[in-house]
Order: structure tokens, then C-alpha cells, then sequence
């Protein structure tokens, strides 16, 4: 498979091509994009084909979790069986932004999409080419981050397609991401835990969800 590479303005995405990446997706195939977290690797979670090329693009194992991207609470509340009161708390204080939430997740979601977990990881991202893209699919989006498994997130478009030239349909390049990437919580237990540490410290969720 060919990649092909697109620039963009990360500020304003040329309209063409969201709906060259938003076509791409449609088909089954994996593309790279900018976000407020670093470069993400986003496809359609309810297509078992996309989902399987996700894997293959980083060569990551199938029992671990892909995360979703959302445009908002509703279609958060879409993909979880149930949402308690610290997702609320959390989404309400830090979406959009470098936060993700997990969740339990409803039968609508792909187990393989879980990673037979049946919990799900979303985010609301503060990224116009994110949102722009979850708008015009008018669904969530599967987010996650561009690299082969175990080394770095690719930090540009150029290192995303150095990388991945010929694992992913197409890399829209945004420029340099410099963000510290999203943080992860996982509040699905009786005490809530930060699993991955990225821009958002644990003391401000901490002291987000005191009043919880």
C-alpha cells in the first residue's frame, strides 16, 4: 500500500482534505492525523477490517484496548453501558483536551475494539483536524497513537510517514505536534487510577473528583 501525505493547516483543515481522509476512513483504511496529543492513527471502530489494519499498522497485540475518539458527551453516552458521576465531572472540567476516560463499554462497541476487555478509553479532543473529521463521519473514531508499538509517538507528519509509509492509507500533515500527549484514567473501579501520565497531572484530577 502506498501512503500518501497531505499537508494542512492544524488551525484551519483545508475542507478537501477532511473529506479525502473522512473517504479514506469510510473505506476501511487507517489514517494519520494531528491532535492536541500527538499524531493519531484514527479508523472506523465498527468495521472489524479497519480495526484489524489499526493492529497491523502498529503491530500492536490484539488483547489490548484501542481508544476512541468523540465528539461530544452524547456519543459518549452512545458507546458506554453505563457512565457514573466522575466521567461527568472529569469530561465537564478537561473535554476537549489531553484526557482520557475509561469507561465500560456498551454491546454497540466491537469486543476486538476493547481488546476483550470490555472496557472502552475516549477523548474529546481539542484538535480542529480531530473534530472536523469525527463531524463529518458523524461517529466516533478509533485514536490511536501513531507509531509501532513500543517506540516513540511520531511527533510530525514527516516522522509519521518515515514511519509508516506503507502501513497507513494516508498521513495528513499538520506540522510539528508538541503537546505532552493525554493522560489516562481509568475509573471503572471503586477507586479511580491514573494509568498513563501525559499533560494533565494526577493532582488536578485528584482534585477535580475530591468533591466525587
Amino acid at each position: 500500500m502506498a501512503t500518501d501525505l497531505v499537508e494542512i493547516n492544524p488551525d484551519q483543515p483545508q475542507a478537501e482534505a477532511l473529506e479525502r481522509a473522512a473517504a479514506a476512513v469510510r473505506r476501511g483504511k487507517v489514517v494519520a492525523i494531528p491532535t492536541d496529543a500527538l499524531y493519531t492513527l484514527v479508523a472506523d471502530p465498527f468495521n472489524l477490517g479497519a480495526v484489524a489494519g489499526v493492529f497491523r499498522a502498529k503491530g500492536r497485540e490484539p488483547h489490548r484496548s484501542l481508544p476512541l475518539l468523540v465528539g461530544d458527551l452524547m456519543m459518549a453516552e452512545e458507546l458506554a453501558s453505563e457512565l457514573n458521576n466522575r466521567f461527568f465531572v472529569l469530561a465537564r472540567r478537561f473535554w476537549p483536551g489531553p484526557l482520557t476516560v475509561i469507561v465500560p463499554a456498551s454491546a454497540r462497541v466491537p469486543l476486538k475494539v476493547t481488546g476483550n476487555t470490555g472496557r472502552l478509553a475516549l477523548r474529546q479532543a481539542r484538535s480542529c483536524a480531530a473534530n472536523g473529521l469525527v463531524a463529518l463521519l458523524n461517529q466516533p473514531l478509533i485514536a490511536t497513537s501513531a507509531n509501532i508499538s513500543g517506540r516513540p509517538t511520531c511527533r510530525s507528519g514527516i516522522d509519521v510517514f518515515g514511519t509508516m509509509d506503507g502501513r497507513v492509507d494516508l498521513v495528513l500533515d499538520g506540522g510539528v505536534c508538541s503537546g505532552a500527549g493525554a493522560t489516562t484514567v481509568d475509573i471503572t473501579e471503586p477507586y479511580w487510577r491514573v494509568i498513563k501520565q501525559g499533560a494533565i497531572e494526577e493532582k488536578e484530577i485528584a482534585e477535580c473528583l475530591r468533591a466525587t
